[in-house]
């Protein structure tokens, strides 16, 4: 079984920055986000994967727990570097500014699909992720689908192989309304 513990600032990239209409003033969003990624071999390749995200919000202020994400997974190898998977995803929002007024807390169900290519050279690894999912979301009519895209690429350092320069980028794209 191969655990990996991460946690990174996301700042700039996530909305760290976000400018008002008027040059003269901006707000600032600094998020923590704590991920622990496991993934096991079965028999048979068959896969296991199970994702806890913590994510944090306002640490420049009062710092608050902002979402909880558990992702569980079950996946096929087809090849040494692709495989397959079906998973389900339990969101929890919390202490959110834009709620509907029943509450500042509300929940979300995922169920996904999706395509995970990997392949590994001497010192740099690719991961291609493609991902389908239906969204149900709590005070929300209907079943939102989202479109999902993403490629990471990893370089291992040579002076400290435990450590790498990750660069990764995903594209969401909502497939219908609710």
């Amino acid at each position: 079984m191969r655990i990996t513990i991460v946690a990174f600032a996301w700042s700039l990239l996530a909305g760290g920055e976000t400018f008002a209409q008027t040059p003269s003033t901006f707000s600032q969003d600094f998020r923590l986000w704590a991920p622990i990624f496991m993934t096991a071999k079965l028999p048979n390749s068959f896969l296991a994967y199970l994702e806890v995200q913590l994510r944090f919000a306002d640490l420049d202020e009062d710092g608050h727990i902002d979402q909880l994400i558990l992702r569980p997974a079950v996946g096929y190898q087809l090849t040494e570097n692709l495989s397959i998977w079906q998973g389900y995803a339990w969101v929890g929002n919390y202490n959110q500014r834009h709620t509907p007024p029943q509450s500042p807390f509300f929940e979300e169900s995922r169920i996904y699909q999706q395509i995970l290519y990997f392949r590994k050279f001497d010192s740099f690894k690719i991961t291609s992720r493609t991902r389908l999912e239906e969204r149900w979301i709590e005070h929300v009519d209907g079943t939102a689908v989202r479109f999902r895209t993403g490629l990471r690429g990893a370089y291992t350092l040579p002076m400290a192989p435990e450590w790498a320069l990750v660069a990764s980028d995903e594209v969401f794209v909502h497939l219908n309304t609710v």
